[in-house]
């Protein structure tokens, strides 16, 4: 609501009639009430994104040798990739001694047409071999303590859109795989 003051209407007869000037008051408290209202409204309609995090499964704490006991698998399922330093990633099929026929260790290459190509060539090979999806493919991730933790993101985004459906990140290494990691 506005409101104007205007004074008492003049001056006597002899005085200059002058403009008189109004005093002019706006009352803003609508305008607030609007403005409050407004912000209410977008702060309980809007949604918050949750962040988005990656599923682990981790060990228990607590080391039972009862429990712990070596699992067979079968050496054509598995692949191992090593991650190394200035984004090096190596891959061999099987064991490093006796590596499965073309799973020799081999350099690759980050993204679509390196080492996600070669996850998604093994996997249907695995699946020929076993002939049952439920045996799929096993990869083991070792990141040497020069990698950084951008490029074990990356390979675990690799295993999600490839849908590796096992996977572990290991960090024992065997000195062969040491050497390999450094190019000896």
């Amino acid at each position: 609501m506005a409101e104007l003051n205007t004074g008492d209407g003049g001056g006597g007869k002899d005085k200059k009639v002058r403009s008189k000037k109004q005093n002019s008051k706006v009352d803003l408290t609508a305008m607030v009430d609007l403005a409050f209202l407004l912000i209410t409204f977008f702060m309980l309609t809007t949604t918050l994104s949750k962040p988005k995090a990656m599923e682990l499964g981790l060990p228990d704490k607590e080391k039972d040798d009862d429990k712990n006991v070596d699992i067979k698998v079968d050496e054509n399922r598995t692949m191992t990739i090593l991650l190394g330093k200035d984004n090096k990633l190596v891959r061999y099929v099987g064991l490093l001694e006796t590596p499965v026929a073309g799973g020799t260790p081999k350099d690759f290459t980050y993204g679509k047409e390196g080492i996600r190509k070669e996850l998604l060539n093994r996997k249907a090979s695995v699946l020929k071999y076993t002939g049952d999806p439920k045996k799929g493919m096993i990869v083991i991730i070792k990141p040497g303590k020069k990698s950084n933790y951008r490029n074990l993101v990356d390979i675990l985004d690799e295993m999600g859109i490839v849908e590796v459906p096992t996977y572990a990140i290991v960090n024992d290494f065997s000195p062969a795989e040491l050497k390999l990691l450094e190019g000896k």
